[in-house]
This record gives structure tokens, sequence and C-alpha cells, in this order.
């Protein structure tokens, strides 16, 4: 086997970007509350999601004209009328500079041209073949640790590394590179806000991928890495640049969101018993939970559209030029959609789908493989901690953050 490229640490091997993204996600115990209020007003509400709960500055986008768009309908309306709500224009100073001509950044007809090219990589016959081959192996790899201790903590020990070992093992990175990966991957999106680590580690992955596509593209195999190096659409493949940044938003849209979700659907279920023992007696109700667990809390709060033109919803205006946060939790927790839409509650009888993976041309690319993990992840820990529960000698799950939510421990007990 050819030998991977060698990742390198920051120069600055003491700087702790976790401790920064902590901070710029939010401390907010409950946002539905006044997300609830701000629905009562209005579907167009002028202001920042971000200061409604954080008085941290938002350095990139707080001197810029802003609304809230809030409810299901009219942030549907908002993610699938993309010649209006624009992508190129709300993301090109913030992830654009974290991860380069990423998709998240496109447009149509640019956008439509590569993201036919990305779905062919992420297909559902093609996703469910890593399932064995990659998760599996993963997730065995992060429980044998503990699972003779009897508890455990699952956010420390097993779902905050998860995904990203998932994408670790995808690109068949050595063991020992794996901080240096994540640490890379998390101080890429401090470029948004002119850190200096930020450009350092967004340049060193993409040393790293241009070198990693190189050898894939000569001896390919079966995994993501490859897939998305050779694959085609009307006979074009992807151009490096736009592989490489997709590659880089991978780290994070692909490891962070699905470790917040994976998190979320444990929480609820193991602060619901009588759901967490209908699963695990019959676990065709899988797919529904991750379904409520997404709606319920969804990994990302609000996203944000540039509106090109004069418009309006609900016959509320909108400037051009202003930018619009997207509030996906509003959406999600819509009682015109949800009844009691607080509660989790997996046997809930819903009428419309949840908006997590957002909707539109911009649906989340990579919700195949989210599915894939989050489903081998909660049949693997109920197969094997017998009697799985919360610890009753520590405190309970608190999901907390404005933007991206997540609780920081979820302390377990069961039968060895």
């Amino acid at each position: 086997m050819t030998a991977l490229p060698k990742l390198e640490d920051l120069t600055d091997q003491s700087f702790d970007p976790f401790q920064i993204e902590k901070l710029s996600t939010g401390d907010c115990p409950d946002p539905y509350p006044r997300l609830h209020e701000l629905m009562a007003q209005g579907t167009v509400i002028e202001g920042s999601y971000r200061k409604e709960f954080t008085a941290v500055p938002d350095v990139q986008m707080g001197h810029l004209p802003q609304v809230m768009v809030l409810g299901y309908d009219a942030v549907l309306h908002v993610l699938t009328h993309p010649e209006i709500f624009r992508n190129k224009e709300a993301f090109a100073p913030n992830l654009g500079r974290s991860f380069g001509n990423t998709v998240t950044v496109m447009d149509a007809p640019e956008h439509t041209r590569f993201r036919k090219i990305f779905q062919k990589a992420f297909l559902p016959q093609v996703v469910s073949k890593w399932g064995e081959t990659i998760v599996d192996p993963v997730v065995a790899r992060l429980m044998d640790p503990f699972m003779a201790r009897g508890e455990a903590d699952l956010i420390e020990e097993f779902t905050h590394h998860y995904p990203f070992q998932v994408i670790y093992a995808q690109v068949e990175l050595d063991p020992a590179q794996a901080p240096v990966f994540h640490k890379l991957a998390i101080a890429q999106i401090l470029s948004s806000i002119g850190a200096p680590q930020g450009q350092e580690a967004s340049g060193k992955l993409g040393t790293f991928f241009a070198e990693l596509l190189r050898q894939k593209r000569g001896n390919p195999g079966g995994d993501l890495i490859s897939h998305l190096a050779t694959v085609e659409a009307d006979g074009e493949r992807l151009p490096d640049d736009v592989l490489i940044s997709f590659l880089r938003q991978l780290m994070n849209a692909g490891g962070d969101t699905t470790y917040r979700g994976t998190s979320v659907l444990l929480t609820g279920l193991l602060t619901h018993p009588e759901q967490l023992k209908a699963v695990t007696e019959d676990r065709s109700l899988i797919p529904q939970a991750i379904d409520e667990a997404l709606r319920w809390e969804g990994p990302v709060a609000s996203t944000f559209r540039y509106c090109a033109v004069d418009t309006e919803i609900n016959g509320q205006p909108i400037k051009a030029g202003t930018f619009v946060n997207t509030v996906i939790g509003s959406a999600n927790r819509d009682p015109s959609k949800f009844p009691d839409p607080d509660k989790f509650d997996i046997f809930r009888k819903n009428t419309v789908r949840h908006l997590a993976f957002a909707s539109g041309p911009h649906l989340c690319i990579g919700q195949h493989l989210a599915r894939v993990e989050m489903t081998r992840a909660l049949n693997a820990l109920l197969d094997r901690l017998p009697n799985l529960r919360l610890d009753p000698d520590k405190p309970a799950p608190a999901i907390v953050g404005h933007l991206l939510r997540v609780p920081e421990h979820l302390w377990v007990k069961f039968d060895t």
C-alpha cells in the first residue's frame, strides 16, 4: 500500500481551536421559548438570530443588514427559491474563506453541475456498503475500552469521536495522525473570523487532500475518497479545487453535525426510557427515532441566505442586499406543523418532513451517510450495552448552544 501523505500540525501546537468553537456556538440552555415568542410576532423579524442568544460579537456578519425568517412555511420558501435567496453571497465571506470553492458557496448553474456528480458518490446503495466495511469497525474500536466497565460518558468516549473516526477510516489515516486531523478540521473554520490558524489549517488540509486525491486516482478502491476522485456525471469529473474544498467541508459537515445528531438521538431516547425500550425491542423504529431527533434538536438551528432582489414573505418585505437568518429550528418546532413541538416523541404522526437536512437544491448531500452512521451506532449500543440507562449518580444530560446544539456529557450505566 502506498504511504499516505503526512499531516502537519499547526505551528503553534498549543493552540486549542475547540475552546473557540465552543464559545462561538454558545451555552444557551434552550432557545425555543424565545423562538416561539418571535414566531408569534411575525414571519420576518429584523435583526440577527445570533444576537438573540449571545453577547459574543459576530465580527464577520454583525455589521450587515439582517432579518430572521421564522416558521416552517417561510423557511421552506427561502430554501426552495434559490433564484431569490442565494448561497454564494451568504457564504463566501465565511465558509468560503474556510473551505474554498465548495458546493455550499455555489449557486446555479455552477452548483447544479457539480452537485450532480457529488450525488452519484452518495447514492444510498453506495453509502450502505460502507456500513460493515467502514462504520462497524469504528464503532467496535470506540466501544471496546468501556464495555466491561459498566459505565461511560457516551459523548466524551463515543459520539464526539465516532463520525470523525469514520472519515479517518475512509481516508485510511494513520490513527496517530487522528488528533492533528481533528484539530485542523476545527481550526480551519476560524478563517471566517480572520484568525491566522484558520488559514494555516485550511492550507495544510488542502496539501494533504491534493496528494491523497493523486494517489486515489492512480489506485482507486471502494472508499468515499476514491468514489469522489473518479465518479463522473455526463462525462465530467470533479475539478481538484472543488473536490478539495468539499473534503475540507466534509470534516465538519460530515463529522461535527453527525456527532451532534447522534448525541441528541441518544439523549432523546435515554431521557424517555419508554421510547428507548420500544426501540430496543423493535429496531424497525430506528428510522423514525432518527427523524424525530433531527426534528427535535437538529444539528444546525439557523443558516444564512442572501436576498438578491426585493421580495416579500407573507406580505412582509425583505430588501435586496439583506442577509437572511433562515431559522431551521423554528421550522422544526412550528406548532402548526408539529403538534406539541417541544416534546420528543418518536411515535408522532408527521404530515410534513423536518428540515434538519434543509431542502431545495442545497438539500444535504451526505444525509444518507449520516443516517447509516446514526443507525449503526444506535444498533451497536443497544446490542452490546444491556439495560442501557442514564447514570442516576451523575448530572442529567443538558443540550446547550444557540446554533450548534449538543450535550457536553451523557453519563450512562449498563449491565456487564
